[in-house]
């Protein structure tokens, strides 16, 4: 896929290519799955959190006394999970940014008409100093969209800047990527793969079937 979106970041390196391989491929168990997935979210988050903001502080090591960065501390951080597929990315999210707050969204997709339903929303009321607060969505597969535009959209309306909003996403189709776009076009998109298409049933093609089901064994 051409990328026209300047907000897309599209990850690719071997180690990123080869979990993508064994997660694709359906003789994998889901042991091999899992430690594929958490292996390339690690990788994706890290591109992700280029965005967060830094200062400058004095530290003292055995050697010597120098100035050196570190994370601002006064941001906030958020990792939201959209239930269940998102929560392979927690663990790695809470490894590399311990100070991060988990903030869980529930939503399964209607399959007569491939639109989110809602059923869990553990997200606060608007917050203060929105500019000061960091959002990375994560969601394993971006199929049409619809489900990544709702989360979009809930902390956009609590007035989180779009420019502070990152999607991270494993597979995408171009339709859902369009989509996002259109709605959202100042908000971060990482990814690890750009496939062919949506199927009738509004599945990527390839793809690698149900995330949530391979990942958490319930085919």
């Amino acid at each position: 896929m051409e990328n026209n979106y300047p907000n897309l970041k599209i990850i690719e390196n071997p180690i990123v290519n080869q979990s993508l391989c064994t997660m694709r491929n359906k003789n994998t168990d889901t042991e091999g799955v899992r430690l594929a997935a958490r292996k390339l979210t690690r990788i994706l988050l890290y591109e992700a959190t280029k965005n967060l903001p830094q200062k400058d502080i004095e530290i003292e090591t055995p050697i010597a006394k120098f100035v050196t960065k570190t994370l601002n501390p006064d941001i906030n951080i958020i990792i939201s999970p959209i239930l269940r597929a998102g929560l392979i990315f927690t663990d790695e999210a809470v490894d590399i940014l311990p100070q991060a707050t988990i903030r869980h969204i529930g939503m399964y997709r209607d399959e007569k008409t491939l639109k989110p339903v809602w059923y869990y929303n553990k997200v606060p009321m608007p917050v203060d100093i929105p500019g000061n607060y960091y959002v990375y969505i994560t969601d394993p597969m971006l199929a049409t969209g619809n489900s990544l535009l709702e989360a979009i959209r809930l902390y956009s309306q609590k007035g989180i800047p779009e420019k502070n909003i990152c999607c991270v996403c494993m597979i995408s189709s171009p339709q859902g990527i369009e989509a996002i776009f259109k709605e959202f076009p100042n908000i971060t998109l990482i990814v690890a793969a750009v496939d062919l298409k949506l199927n009738e049933h509004g599945y990527i093609v390839p793809g690698m079937g149900d995330a949530g089901d391979r990942i958490y064994n319930t085919l």
